[in-house]
């Protein structure tokens, strides 16, 4: 109904009165408040005459007066009426931005800016008015900005401090009362929005954050006074202020503020890294003297938050660099924004992985600058912050760390900085339990050695920070719990140590526990916690009926942790009171009920189930605990006291355990988690037994027997398919699997003479493998009385039969392999009947690998393991006469090991076990031997586990190390099979040779970061408890090449096999380094070629040693040619390395060596060098030589020509040289030189006192203090130290191919000789630091850009604020599609409205936008969301306005333009075009571009007023249509530029 009235209206613009009609529409003259309907209908009229321009200037003016007579006093007042005060305040509202674009009479916009100003400050004074202030502010400002001659009024209100003059009453309504102008400069609110713009997502909102930012700081310059932002509380400084005695300093410290923010925008970190320092200069200036905040704190936090959420990591690296390095001036702020801040934006930067990296040069295996930074960091800021305050910021930032999932490296070193923070009373129960929650998240990575490490941290964490009189021991326990004792609290090592210290110095003060007893006063606190924890535990509660499910783990993991931290505070208690208390007192207590629950296990027969399961796992927890990785436990009397106290009840624990295994009381699936622990409570038994003594302990041999037999008969009995019945035989096979382990690993029983041992073996040789159990039924199941827990039961197993299932199967294989190995000698090479032995498993081989090839195809991978063993000892010997079943296996283990290779687990026992077969010595020999397609395959699937091992680190590591300890130190299985397991290096050498060069090049990924933390956590040695208690896997990719290298320093020359191996690997790695050379001719510094090339010739280097003249002869010449390439430095420095090696030891090759010098200059003018080099170090090669003066006159002969030579820098070499051997011809005194004598001192002379422009006398000196020629010694030096480590780093070459020495002595799979003496390098040479005089002298004399007083150093992209245009030009319009921001004045429009290419389309926006055009018309706004666009337009869709004109409505809009006086100017080659050059650009001009590949069509050239066409030299037609617009729109800036100058 509103709009039919607006519409009324419109048309009655011509009736004679239709002011009087509108004033109808307003409800008359009246006071009474318009009505919602009345300000609808008033807003719709507002927008037509907007739109239409058709009504008379009287009837607009009358709209315009009832507008601000009548809806302003709605915005005062709100009003009543049914639809309610925000409907009528949005009317209005609406019904004034529909006015304030159009506004144009000065008294009305002085009455609506004052009455909009006025009510924005009214709404900060009176809470009442929020509402209103809040819509004025959202719409109706920006409505008036968008005004022109508005613009200035309304920025002088909000900006300008006090004008003095008294505001006037807003519309027609009652006054709002006098007031001064609003200053947003004294507003907290308005700067708390300007930082929120500054670092807000979106870059238009940065952009408008830092232009109210300029305009403030520019009108407090020009006013120079006073003012101050009141702070939110009285101790923190001013969010603004300004002083006219501080204007100069304020000023510069805010330009360069504005600055670095600007600069920030940039992705480019070679435009951003030289303003980084500058940030100091801002820290300056705002720290007083007396160290007080000048400025507030979250000026700084602004940088620096937009800094670590910038999508360049560099930067967000630097930025973190350069935050957590304030500690070094100890005036941190102390303030709630500072913490708040660390606590957000700092901490979600710290969980990029990639920030913790090592910087350049630094040593593998040191802590990367970020982790030293964030220790040092925190440990200062805790300092520094009010006691008060500690304990909540560390709470804070502890559960920021739980509030994400944090990848293993940030949680590590944020660990580590929480354990370096110095000891005090911070974190009560709550604290604790948001480590423990920490602890978890650790749990999340699969590398383990880091949550390892992190575990230990965060226990030390918990040891310096927590409060012990606000934490119980229960609460302590709990939180113990949460670390994994095979990866970190493992008893025996130093953090284990430190606990019990920790528990015995603050034993007294921790806060008591309900639970506990307190009449033990004489007893410590843990004492009698730990009495009361027993003896709970083993309480169980009256039940009417049996629970027929285990119980958890966690409960005995608890109990006996704290049975043994509570034994080892007393010893510790014990050598503190100098004490030797042999009773063990409170040890003795704690185990009392255990070991009376274990006593009577076997004569008890009605103990309750649940009281068996809790005594059971206690006691085998505690032997687990108390053993894992103890290192002397001989010396360990806690251990021996519980040895001795297990002993007593032993033999009731076995019968016990007999029992149970033997009889039908395991029969449900439940009961085969009971099975489970009972079979590790005997292994643990035995190995008990074992080191008390066999006569001390109960009869081990009958409990064999006894298991032995009723297994057999249990799986022997056929027919019964209930539940109960299968689960007694999973569990049979399972007893018989454990008796199996038992006869391997403890052969002093002498087992194999038990007559059950015979007949164990006697039936797993005969059983059918592969046999699977039947679903059982379940019919009898409902005679049982408790008919609810067995139906459920039914339900989980009826789920989980297969999982069952392949445990039965898994076991087979496991007890089969026992046989396997038993008798493998006794195997045949097929199917043999006639065998003495009565074992079928033995006599038909070919069977058994069929029925386990069979078993891999039904066995899920995590339990294929005892198959692959088996295969071990078939395939070599069926290899020879099956070979296609064989092949079969390595093809079907190989698909197995693929599908296995995300799993982190079981992958590597299952690598490594299909190694084991398919690299077997004799699997290899008879491979090789025929030739045929095992040989084939062997060599597919070496270099199939290459190919993996360069995404997976350590495969290769595996095949390596195993294949180089069966080739050097074969077993005595591996003599007796093959007469020289060696021969098989030779057959597979390309495993060494791949060997000897293999390393990945790192890509941006987390391994060569994994690795590098791997390094420092082992640098840490045993004060990291994870080191001690983690196995070393050693799958770091440097292993392979050191094993490698291992390998080839244990042959011996004299050996056959060895010789002919060495010479055979010489030639294929000169081989292989001539087809890298020839595959690229001029390969980067540390690209892969480099790598491949430099590993080679350090492997040469390895062997030259071994290798004598004959191969030498042979292969010399490829060793020269390979110096005759353009190489990189370090591999020039190994080929000059390994040529003065080789002519010291032979110096008969020195005729093939001068031979070098006669190639023409062309093919020598990169390698020369290299030859002039070996001369450098002549003392060295004739050390072995009796006749030294004719050698020394060829040397002279052959170096004088290049020391004339064009080129300087092979004239430095050549001189170098010279003086070398003229020293020694002086030192030998020989008189057939005296004619040299004069030209040789002279060239000398000359060189030593070169004067003149340029670096030459600075070369001169820096090359011969160059490491090479200044301190190395080819034969001194000759070491892996130098080889692997120093020379790498002398040469500059990355990082990742530095091999340190410790690498060399932690793997120990390959140990060198003792009499080994080549390992460390000189520590002259060890001492030097990289540096290559040919790059010296690049930038040696700038000046550093940090002392640079000006912003001359920055590369500025972005033009300085105060350079821009006027604010009457700054017109701030927010149209539909966004906020467009117009520069300038000018006058030219470019239609590009034919360009169909988003790129071309982005492209011309930016160069539109940069030159200021007042539009560009575009075929479809659609193109400004494709992301070609806006990769090219980088957001300058964002600052120009685009028009939308279809290719079709072209025609129209090109005469429409005309009518507006523009000239239409066509770029287009025609037969009447201009020259570029020769026109001039009239100041309203529109440029048409053709399309890309058709132009402007020929209907569209009849519409233009000229052509211009761009002048061409080549040949090519056209230019690209953008760069074609780009040059026009330059041409007509630069025109107009040209016109204001003159003008001006």
């Amino acid at each position: 109904m509103e709009l039919v009235l607006a519409d009324a209206l419109l048309g009655l613009a011509q009736s004679p009165d239709p002011c009087a009609l509108l004033r109808a529409v307003c409800g008359g003259d009246g006071a009474a408040p318009l009505s919602v309907e009345r300000v609808e209908t008033l807003r719709f009229l507002l927008q037509g005459l907007e739109a239409g321009g058709a009504a008379g200037e009287a009837l607009r003016r009358a709209a315009w007066e009832a507008a601000l007579g009548r809806c302003w006093p709605l915005l005062l007042r709100g009003g009543g009426g049914a639809a309610g005060p925000e409907r009528r305040r949005l009317a209005a509202v609406e019904a004034l931005v529909a006015v304030a674009p159009e506004l144009r009479e000065p008294a009305l916009l002085e009455r609506a800016v004052d009455a909009a100003l006025a009510l924005v400050r009214a709404g900060g004074r009176d809470a009442g008015e929020e509402a209103a202030a809040a819509l004025v502010a959202g719409r109706l400002l920006p409505a008036l900005s968008s005004n022109r001659a508005a613009l200035g009024r309304v920025w002088a209100g909000l900006l300008l401090p006090g004008r003095g003059e008294e505001e006037k009453e807003a519309g027609g309504g009652g006054g709002r009362g006098e007031g001064p102008a609003l200053d947003a400069r004294l507003c907290g609110g308005f700067w708390r929005v300007v930082q929120k713009g500054l670092t807000d997502g979106d870059g238009l909102c940065r952009k408008r954050a830092r232009y109210l930012l300029k305009r403030a700081v520019e009108v407090s310059d020009q006013l120079r006074t006073g003012c101050t932002c009141p702070p939110d509380t009285g101790d923190e400084p001013s969010l603004f202020w300004w002083s006219m005695e501080m204007n100069d300093k304020l000023l510069q410290f805010w330009e360069n503020y504005i600055l670095i923010m600007e600069t920030l925008e940039g992705n480019q970190i070679h435009v951003i890294k030289p303003v980084l320092p500058k940030l100091n200069s801002l820290y300056e200036y705002a720290i007083s003297e007396k160290g007080c905040w000048l400025f507030h704190p979250s000026w700084h936090m602004c940088i620096y938050k937009r800094m670590f959420e910038s999508e360049n990591k560099t930067l967000t690296r630097e930025g973190v660099a350069q935050f957590l390095e304030l500690y070094e001036t100890k005036r941190l702020p102390n303030s709630p924004g500072f913490s708040e801040f660390i606590i957000g934006p700092l901490m979600d930067a710290l969980s990029e992985s990639s920030l913790y990296g090592r910087s350049p040069g630094q040593l593998i295996g040191a802590c990367p600058p970020l982790g030293m930074k964030l220790q040092k960091f925190l440990s200062t800021y805790l300092t520094l912050l009010p006691e008060e305050e500690r304990s909540s910021f560390l709470l804070k930032f502890i559960q920021k760390m739980t509030s994400r999932h944090w990848c293993a490296v940030p949680i590590l070193f944020l660990s580590m900085a929480l354990a370096c923070i110095p000891s005090f009373k911070a974190l009560g129960t709550e604290g604790l339990h948001a480590l423990r929650d920490v602890l978890q998240c650790t749990m999340i990575t699969h590398q383990i050695l880091l949550r390892g490490a992190a575990q230990c941290f965060l226990l030390q964490t918990a040891m310096h920070l927590t409060d012990v009189e606000k934490v119980s021991l229960p609460e302590i326990s709990s939180f113990l719990m949460s670390l994994r004792p095979e990866e970190s609290l493992s008893r025996g090592t130093i953090l284990w140590m430190e606990l019990c210290d920790w528990l015995y110095t603050h034993d007294r003060c921790f806060k008591k526990s309900i639970n506990c007893h307190i009449e033990h006063q004489e007893r410590s606190s843990l004492s009698v916690y730990v009495h009361t924890l027993v003896e709970d535990y083993l309480k169980t509660p009256a039940s009417k009926r049996e629970n027929c499910f285990m119980p958890d783990w966690f409960e005995a993991k608890l109990v006996a942790t704290m049975i043994l931290l509570a034994a080892d505070v007393e010893e510790m208690k014990n050598k503190h009171s100098k004490k030797s208390n042999t009773e063990r007192v409170e040890l003795k207590s704690f185990l009392h009920p255990l070991l009376d629950v274990l006593l009577k296990l076997g004569s008890n027969a009605y103990i309750p189930t649940l009281k068996t399961d809790k005594s059971l796992q206690l006691l085998l927890k505690l032997l687990q605990t108390c053993l894992l990785k103890q290192s002397s436990p001989q010396d360990d009397v806690v251990l021996s006291f519980l040895s001795n106290s297990v002993m007593t009840a032993a033999e009731s624990i076995l019968e016990f355990v007999l029992r149970r295994l033997t009889t039908s009381e395991l029969n449900t699936v439940s009961d085969l988690d009971r099975c489970n622990l009972y079979l590790a409570l005997l292994l643990e038994l035995v190995n008990l037994c074992s080191k008390a003594g066999w006569k001390k302990g109960p009869s081990i041999l009958n409990v064999i027997s006894s298991l032995i037999n009723a297994s057999i008969q249990n799986l022997q009995e056929t027919g019964n398919e209930q539940l109960g019945e299968q689960i007694q035989k999973v569990v049979s096979m399972a007893s018989l699997t454990v008796v199996c382990e038992i006869i391997d690993q403890k052969p002093e029983l002498q087992l194999e003479s038990l007559h059950a041992v015979e007949t164990l073996k006697g039936f797993i040789s005969s059983v059918q493998l592969n046999q699977v159990l039947k679903k059982p039924s379940y019919i009898e199941e409902k005679n049982r009385y408790h008919i609810t827990l067995c139906l459920f039961e039914e339900s989980t197993s009826s789920q989980g039969w297969g999982k069952i299932v392949a445990s039965y199967v898994h076991d087979q294989w496991v007890c089969l392999h026992f046989i396997l190995n038993k008798y493998h000698k006794f195997i045949p090479l097929s199917n043999d009947e006639s065998l003495e032995l009565s074992l079928l498993a033995v006599q038909r081989p070919i069977r058994t690998l069929q029925s386990a090839l069979e078993a891999l195809t039904l066995l899920p991978s995590d339990q294929v393991l005892p198959v692959f063993h088996c295969m071990k000892v078939l395939v070599p010997k069926l290899l020879g006469s099956s070979e296609s079943l064989c092949i079969d296996a390595f093809d079907l283990a190989w698909k197995v090991i693929s599908s296995l290779s995300n799993t982190q687990l079981i992958f590597w026992s299952n690598l490594k076990a299909f190694v084991q077969f398919v690299f077997d010595a004799e699997v290899l020999a008879v491979a090789a031997s025929s030739k045929g397609q095992a040989y084939s395959k062997i060599k597919e699937i070496i270099l199939k586990l290459v190919e993996m091992s360069t995404a997976r680190t350590g495969v290769f590591n595996t095949v390596l190390s195993y294949c180089c300890q069966s080739w050097l130190f074969p077993t005595s299985d591996d003599t007796s099979a093959l007469e020289n397991p060696f021969s098989n290096a030779g057959n597979y050498s390309e495993l060494i040779t791949e060997a000897c060069v293999f390393g990945t090049v790192f890509r941006r990924d987390q391994r060569r970061l994994i690795q590098d933390v791997h390094a420092f956590v082992e640098n840490l040695g045993d004060e990291c408890a994870a080191n001690v208690v983690i196995e070393s896997t050693n799958r770091d990719d440097h292993y392979v090449r050191v094993c490698a290298v291992k390998f080839l320093y244990l042959l011996d020359g004299s050996n056959t096999l060895h010789k002919m191996f060495m010479e055979d690997l010489v030639i294929k790695l000169l081989d292989k380094d001539e087809l890298v050379s020839k595959s690229r001719t001029r390969y980067y510094v540390n690209s892969l070629q480099h790598r491949i090339k430099n590993r080679l010739w350090q492997t040469l280097l390895v062997i030259f040693p071994k290798l004598d003249q004959n191969l030498l002869t042979g292969t010399l010449d490829k060793i020269f040619q390979a110096g005759f390439g353009n190489n990189q430095a370090s591999i020039k420095y190994l080929i000059e390395w390994i040529i003065i090696l080789i002519l010291h030891r032979y110096p008969q090759f020195l005729e093939k060596f001068w031979n070098c010098f006669c190639y023409g200059e062309e093919k020598l003018k990169t390698s020369i060098c290299t030859f002039l080099s070996v001369l450098s170090h002549f003392d060295i090669i004739l050390e072995n030589t009796s006749e030294k003066k004719p050698i020394l006159k060829k040397a002279l002969l052959v170096v004088l020509q290049w020391c004339f030579n064009h080129n300087f820098s092979v004239r430095l070499y050549a001189l170098v040289a010279l003086k070398k051997i003229w020293g020694i011809c002086k030192a030998l005194c020989v008189e057939e030189f005296e004619a040299l004598t004069p030209v040789i001192e002279s060239s000398l002379h000359q060189v030593e006192n070169m004067h003149g422009a340029g670096n030459a006398r600075k070369n001169w000196q820096r090359i011969q203090d160059h490491f090479f020629f200044a301190t190395f010694h080819p034969l001194k030096d000759y070491s892996l130290e130098t080889i692997f480590y120093t020379l790498p780093r002398l040469s500059e070459l990355v990082e990742d191919e530095w091999i340190p020495l410790c690498k060399f002595t932690r793997y120990t799979d390959i140990s060198l000789p003792a009499a080994f003496h080549w390992l460390h390098s000189r520590t002259e040479l060890l001492n030097l630091k990289p540096s290559d005089w040919s790059q010296q002298d690049m930038g040696s004399d700038l000046v550093e850009t940090d002392n640079q007083t000006e912003w001359t150093d920055v590369q500025k992209k972005i033009i300085p604020w105060k350079n821009n245009s006027p604010d009457l030009d700054l017109e701030l319009g927010f149209q539909d599609r966004a906020a467009k921001l117009g520069k300038s004045n000018s006058r030219l429009i470019v239609v590009a409205s034919l360009i169909d290419k988003p790129t071309n389309l982005g492209g011309l926006c930016r160069t539109c936008e940069i030159f200021g055009a007042s539009a560009l018309v575009v075929g479809s706004l659609h193109y400004i969301n494709d992301k070609q666009f806006q990769h090219l337009s980088v957001s300058a869709e964002q600052w120009l306005p685009l028009v939308e004109v279809k290719p079709s409505q072209l025609v129209n809009y090109l005469q429409q333009k005309k009518t507006e006086g523009y000239t239409i100017i066509g770029v287009e080659q025609t037969a009447k075009s201009t020259d570029l050059t020769e026109y001039c650009f009239p100041e309203k001009s529109l440029l048409l571009l053709g399309n890309e590949h058709e132009g402007i069509p020929a209907n569209l050239i009849q519409h233009l007023d000229v052509c211009v066409e761009i002048p061409q030299q080549g040949i090519i037609r056209s230019l690209n249509v953008h760069v074609s617009g780009a040059l026009l729109i330059w041409e007509y800036t630069r025109q107009q530029l040209i016109k204001q100058k003159q003008l001006k």
